[in-house]
């Protein structure tokens, strides 16, 4: 007996137990969990060596290293799976009805996995004299958690805003919503880390064991994707006259 479940999306009309195996499933899945892997490698790598007593990674470092990583993993998996590789962007564009809810469903936990995955990594692959945090997300000193909560929303909802409005744009599209994520980094690392990503904070706080605010990195950057969709769907979403015309009012 094959249990079914529908999806929205074409190429996931039926999803069934028989089915776990197919290449046209798994496939997806799996550029989402080697894509969010390879992220948190190469992003919290950025984050926690010191090679030298007293130095730190610069913001700057930390910030073109996440942005510059996410768009050129985006690119390399987006013709498989989207390039979502960020659980935010999935339920972002799952409101913004560009994504069924179980196929976000199952890009969330396939991203989560690779997260741990990549930390694991990390974590093996660092001296353990060099290690500083291994890019476990924290909030600084006097953040409140809702202080905390509605910027990394916000910087979550600029991301998936950039993703939605330039998705369509090829690699140049890539590159700037991976100079979106370093803006953001820029801006409010000293606050909050930065994750904009559940995926991205999950992983280390799981190898790490440090569970400390984990749940705001969780919820706070789905919230604002998820507004991110809406808004999209229901008022950025170009239209046919939009595109007939170039600016939206002429004087």
């Amino acid at each position: 007996m094959t249990v079914v479940i529908c999806f929205v999306s074409p190429g996931w009309a039926t999803l069934g137990v028989d089915d776990v195996t197919d290449r046209r499933v798994l496939r997806p899945l799996l550029a989402e969990f080697v894509g969010t892997l390879l992220l948190v490698v190469v992003g919290t790598g950025a984050t926690s060596a010191q090679w030298t007593e007293g130095e730190t990674p610069s913001i700057v470092q930390i910030a073109l290293t996440f942005g510059l990583a996410v768009a050129v993993i985006a690119h390399i998996i987006g013709p498989v799976s989207g390039g979502h590789i960020n659980p935010a962007v999935s339920f972002g564009l799952f409101c913004s009805g560009d994504c069924s809810f179980l196929k976000a469903l199952f890009y969330t936990v396939f991203q989560c996995l690779g997260a741990i995955c990549g930390a694991a990594i990390h974590l093996v692959t660092t001296p353990a004299d060099n290690r500083a945090g291994l890019g476990v997300t924290g909030l600084s000193n006097g953040v409140t958690w809702w202080q905390a909560f509605v910027i990394e929303a916000l910087i979550t909802y600029v991301l998936v805003q950039a993703v939605l409005a330039l998705a369509e744009e090829g690699f140049a599209g890539k590159l700037a919503v991976g100079f979106s994520i370093t803006a953001c980094h820029l801006a409010f690392i000293k606050y909050t880390g930065s994750s904009m990503n559940p995926a991205r904070s999950l992983g280390p706080a799981v190898v790490q064991g440090n569970f400390l605010n984990v749940w705001v990195y969780l919820v706070a950057p789905t919230v604002g994707g998820m507004v991110a969709g809406i808004v999209y769907r229901v008022l950025l979403r170009p239209g046919k006259k939009d595109a007939d015309t170039k600016n939206s009012y002429d004087f």
